[in-house]
């Protein structure tokens, strides 16, 4: 009897191990799954929120796209806000307990929220491929939590620290800053309103290590609210450094390529940048394959193959109308708006001059197009 106990005992707990180590479904990973599924329903909904407060403020003030800042006293854009806020929270926790391979890609299901509200709330209409796009996210996505790495314990930050100052992770942190450096300082001054790779080029350099320094400081407080204080080592303090110096300097240069360059094209291809650079620097940092056997990886692969495929399917498609393809370009030019639409400032000749009239919103005629951009 007691021998068909410890059997049965012994096939449950290995049953449990083949699960687990399938799924990499740990506690923590389950941790880390369920706070990026949060962050991205409250990401995607902020973008909802957001936008109904903008429409409701423009509908009485000055429209933010024209400069105006009535939707300050919009209650509803606050609630965007906060809500987005909330959201990024969620994500930061994320990270102190699941790989960054697992929560990074998770990110997708934040455009496909938002698409899916705007369908609903805005009116918005999503084109059938974007829809396609959306079901690709979800079974890439679905693909890289059934089989990401477990979270290695870590028991300090000094340990945290250790990984970081691995020769491996030195290299590619000093490649990552000599990249940034040079495509700062002299890209940047050259190609900087002509080529869209260089801003985001440096948005997602810089986005690795701030995901790398966001994990570090995560599992720090992580530690320290279960009761081992991690304040008290100078390596707590220097990642936060960091990861405040990452994230200004991405903002600065996500905001000078969106500026300059049309949103639909930023978006899929900084997704694209980041999340890759994102995995590469935590397989080297924390050596998440080095838990995995080839399929697993090879699986993992694919399944961010897909996400990056639905996520471009479904930029691609969402100013689709009737089966017209978006006709914005890449670049939005100096006296142009998103919209396609001259500025308000440019006057209109006289027809005294022998020349009519002209409205500075006529849109132009493509030479190799059929219809009006």
């Amino acid at each position: 009897m007691a021998t068909e106990t410890s059997t049965s005992a012994a096939a449950g707990s290995g049953t449990g191990n083949w699960v687990e180590s399938y799924t990499g479904m740990s506690t923590d990973n389950i941790k880390g799954l369920v706070l990026a599924l949060s962050s991205s329903v409250f990401i995607g909904t902020s973008f909802i929120v957001k936008k109904k407060g903008l429409r409701k403020a423009g509908a009485s003030g000055v429209r933010a796209g024209v400069g105006g800042y009535s939707y300050l006293y919009e209650p509803l854009w606050w609630a965007g806000m906060i809500t987005m806020i909330v959201g990024e929270i969620a994500n930061f926790a994320a990270y102190a307990f699941a790989p960054a391979i697992l929560v990074t890609p998770l990110g997708a299901l934040s455009v496909i929220i938002s698409a899916a509200l705007a369908h609903i709330m805005l009116k918005e209409k999503l084109h059938i491929f974007g829809m396609l796009g959306c079901v690709l996210c979800v079974v890439g996505s679905t693909t890289i939590v059934l089989h990401a790495p477990q979270e290695r314990e870590i028991e300090s930050v000094a340990e945290v620290w250790d990984l970081a100052t691995e020769p491996a992770f030195l290299l590619y942190a000093t490649a990552v800053l000599a990249a940034t450096f040079v495509l700062i300082f002299r890209c940047i001054p050259k190609y900087g309103q002509t080529h869209i790779m260089v801003y985001i080029g440096v948005c997602s350099l810089v986005g690795s290590l701030s995901v790398m320094s966001v994990k570090a400081l995560g599992i720090a407080l992580k530690l320290t609210f279960s009761g081992m204080n991690q304040l008290i080592y100078p390596q707590t303090w220097l990642f936060t450094i960091v990861v405040v110096a990452c994230i200004l300097t991405q903002m600065n240069y996500l905001n000078k390529a969106l500026d300059t360059f049309n949103t639909a094209v930023v978006s899929p291809i900084y997704y694209t940048m980041f999340t890759s650079l994102t995995i590469l620097a935590s397989v080297i940092m924390f050596k998440d394959w080095d838990r995995q056997n080839p399929t697993q990886i090879v699986t993992e692969m694919c399944g961010f193959v897909t996400i990056l495929s639905g996520t471009f399917l479904l930029h691609k498609t969402k100013d689709m109308v009737d089966g017209l393809p978006p006709t914005l370009p890449i670049r939005i030019h100096r006296h142009t708006d998103e919209n396609g639409y001259a500025g308000e400032g440019i006057p209109l000749r006289s027809a005294a001059e022998g020349i009519p009239l002209r409205s500075p919103r006529m849109p132009r005629m493509d030479k190799n197009q059929k219809f009006f951009m």
